[in-house]
């Protein structure tokens, strides 16, 4: 009896310790993020179109169509401390409005987690405004899905990378190598 009373104790200490993620580093080919880079520009070319349109038209993406997030599948795998992103797939289904994006990477073969882009939008005097990184709404929604990484990219030079630690938690922001 003691000997399970002490078994149960050592695994609620255990279980409540925080666990530290299988992977710390991400790292991404200089070609993938070459390719990322075309995808923001290709989804953002006419960010400067929207200065005539109010927010609430821009959100609704009720107005012109001019530009779109993109949402792409990552393919990779985990070696040591390291997550080796390989790919970038289309999202299959994918359904692009001007500030959100929707699809499915549910069938991609060796799956690790999901990139969009953040595009520009036109404040009132027509300057470009970004979302500089992962939103609340971007980490809250990486933090119900399966994925152990995702990527944002808001500007061509520009990427944010979150990941998720054994139990389950968010870790952001994390290192990104680009080799």
């Amino acid at each position: 009896m003691r000997g399970l009373v002490a078994l149960g104790l050592m695994a609620v200490m255990l279980g409540s310790r925080e666990r530290s993620p299988t992977f710390s580093v991400v790292t991404l080919p200089a070609d993938l993020r070459g390719l990322m880079s075309a995808l923001w520009v290709e989804n953002n070319r006419h960010w400067d179109e929207l200065a005539d349109q109010n927010t609430l038209t821009q959100l609704l993406g009720t107005g012109r169509p001019t530009q779109r997030e993109y949402l792409g599948c990552l393919v990779g795998e985990v070696a040591g401390d390291t997550l080796f992103v390989r790919r970038l797939v289309h999202a299959e289904n994918l359904k692009q409005l001007q500030f959100a994006v929707a699809g499915d990477c549910g069938g991609v073969a060796a799956l690790v987690g999901t990139f969009h882009t953040h595009p520009y939008r036109a404040d009132a005097a027509g300057r470009a405004v970004k979302e500089r990184g992962l939103s609340a709404m971007d980490l809250k929604t990486f933090a119900a899905a399966p994925d152990m990484v995702t990527m944002v990219m808001w500007d061509l030079d520009s990427l944010d990378v979150a990941i998720k630690a054994v139990d389950g938690s968010v870790r952001h922001p994390v290192p990104l190598a680009v080799r």
